[in-house]
C-alpha cells in the first residue's frame, strides 16, 4: 500500500502513476506479521517474511525483521507482469512450497483492492486447510489448533484446524508493535534471500492475470453537505422532501 498521498492517474487510465511513490506494510499484513512473532515467542520456531518487488521494497521485509521475524524472502523480476491475486497467490505458493512451516500467516486482504483473495488461492493451490478473518489462535499441540474468526453480523465462529494450515488475519487480533530507526538497522545483519521469479518453475499461465482493469478513476467532486435548520420536525420534513428529489422512495 502506499502512504498518504495525491494519487495521480496514469495515462493509461488504467491505474496509478506509481513512480517515486513511498510504499508500505499493509496493515492487515503487520498484524499477520505481528501474530507470527507472538507465537514465534510463546512456543518457539522461526518465522520467515516473504514479499514481491525490487530492492526499494526490501524496507517492508527490513521492517518485518526488526519486528522479530528471523529470516525475510524478496521475489525479484516481478515489475513486468501483470499482477493480479491470482499471480500473486501463484508466485508467493510456489516460494513456499519449499519452505517448512506449521503456520503460513496473510493478510485478510490487501488495502489496495480489498478483495481477499489471495491467502484463499494459496490454501488451495498448497493443499492446506485454510481460516479466514481469524481474531485469535491458539496452539492446541503440534498438529491442531483452535480459531476465532469474524462471521457477517458480528458473529464470531470457533473452529478447530488440523496444521499445517493457511490462515488469514483480521485487524484488532494484537497489537503491532512498534519499530524504531535503529531496529531496522539493526535487522540488516538477518539474512534476506532474494529469490528471482523466473526460477519458481511456474508456467506462463500461472503468471497471466485472469482479471484486468478496464479503468481506473477518481469519484467525481459533489457539492459540499447541506445543514438542515429548524425544529425537528421541520428538519425530518425536509429530509423526506430531498429523498424524494432524490428517487429514494416516491
Amino acid at each position: 500500500m502506499t502512504q498518504d498521498v495525491d494519487l495521480e492517474i496514469a495515462p493509461d487510465g488504467k491505474g496509478i502513476k506509481k513512480e517515486d511513490l513511498p510504499f508500505v506494510m499493509n496493515d492487515w499484513d503487520a498484524y499477520a506479521v505481528e501474530e507470527a512473532i507472538l507465537l514465534k515467542e510463546k512456543l518457539g520456531g522461526t518465522v520467515t517474511a516473504v514479499n514481491m518487488g525490487n530492492e526499494e521494497d526490501e524496507e517492508v521485509l527490513r521492517r518485518c525483521l526488526a519486528m522479530g521475524a528471523d529470516k525475510a524472502i524478496r521475489v525479484s523480476g516481478t515489475e513486468g507482469l501483470e499482477m493480479d491475486g491470482f499471480v500473486a497467490a501463484n508466485i508467493l505458493s510456489a516460494v513456499l512450497k519449499n519452505l517448512d512451516f506449521d503456520l503460513a500467516l496473510t493478510g485478510t486482504q490487501g488495502e489496495d483492492q480489498n478483495l481477499g483473495m489471495v491467502g484463499v488461492m494459496m490454501a488451495q493451490k498448497l493443499s492446506l486447510p485454510c481460516s479466514t478473518l481469524v481474531t485469535s489462535v491458539e496452539i492446541k499441540d503440534e498438529g491442531h489448533a483452535v480459531l476465532k474468526g469474524e462471521l457477517e453480523g458480528g458473529i464470531d465462529q470457533v473452529v478447530e484446524i488440523n496444521l499445517p494450515a493457511l490462515l488469514t488475519i483480521q485487524t484488532g487480533i494484537n497489537e503491532p508493535r512498534y519499530v524504531s530507526i535503529m531496529g531496522i538497522r539493526k535487522a540488516r545483519k538477518k539474512e534476506l534471500k532474494v529469490i528471482e521469479y523466473g526460477n519458481l518453475g511456474l508456467s506462463e499461465a500461472e503468471t497471466t492475470a485472469m482479471t484486468c482493469v478496464e479503468e481506473v478513476f477518481l469519484p467525481p467532486e459533489t457539492e459540499g453537505a447541506e445543514i438542515l435548520e429548524g425544529t425537528a420536525e421541520e428538519t425530518a420534513g425536509r429530509f423526506m422532501e430531498i429523498l424524494k428529489e432524490k428517487g429514494v422512495f416516491s
